[in-house]
């Protein structure tokens, strides 16, 4: 397994706007997915990333936790379906199926909008508030591993706080997880 820290520069910014197709036959886009919540967590994963396997369940609890108080995930696969195949959108919808994700999954084939957000590692969250502006950026939580041993649960507390009106601290965190696979140029 390859890790890959990453620090983003997005922080503060507004999140690049999408226009994207969901495995389930939406279109979506990042300004009328943000209209009816107070944040949306943009998380960038890959079928294949074993980190992405390993946070899948913490991500649906998050989901299953929040999703009623104004709060939405939304995953994006943007890796390059010629360098691994099982991230075709095909596969993407037998991935989701598979796992029964409780969030809209996205495919990025052109790779811009991960691109956008600086993104460079699966997988790697955003929090986006009500107004479009990056709140938090970075990791999951500091335990890909298990769950128990988590002792800092990042994106947990940066939308309870969100959610709260109070301040995220941290705002940023280093992402830990497989290289995002960029098309070859």
């Amino acid at each position: 397994m390859t890790q890959t820290q990453t620090s983003s520069s997005i922080l503060g910014r507004y999140a690049p706007d999408f226009e994207l197709p969901g495995v389930d036959g939406e279109v979506y886009h990042l300004a009328s997915a943000l209209e009816p919540l107070q944040g949306l967590g943009v998380i960038f994963m890959g079928n294949e990333c074993p980190y992405v396997r390993q946070y899948l369940d913490r991500l649906k609890q998050l989901q299953d936790e929040f999703g009623d108080r104004g709060f939405s995930l939304m995953a994006i696969n943007a890796n390059d379906a010629a360098r691994v195949p099982a991230d075709n959108f095909e596969q993407m919808k037998v991935f989701a199926r598979e796992q029964t994700l409780n969030f809209p999954y996205l495919r990025d084939p052109s790779q811009e909008v991960a691109s956008g957000f600086g993104t460079q590692t699966t997988p790697e969250v955003f929090l986006v508030d009500k107004s479009g502006i990056v709140c938090y950026c970075g990791a999951i939580d500091d335990c890909a591993e298990t769950s128990e041993t988590v002792t800092h649960p990042y994106l947990k507390n940066a939308i309870a706080a969100l959610l709260d009106n109070r301040p995220i601290s941290p705002e940023e965190t280093r992402a830990i997880g497989t290289p995002l696979q960029w098309r070859e140029t």
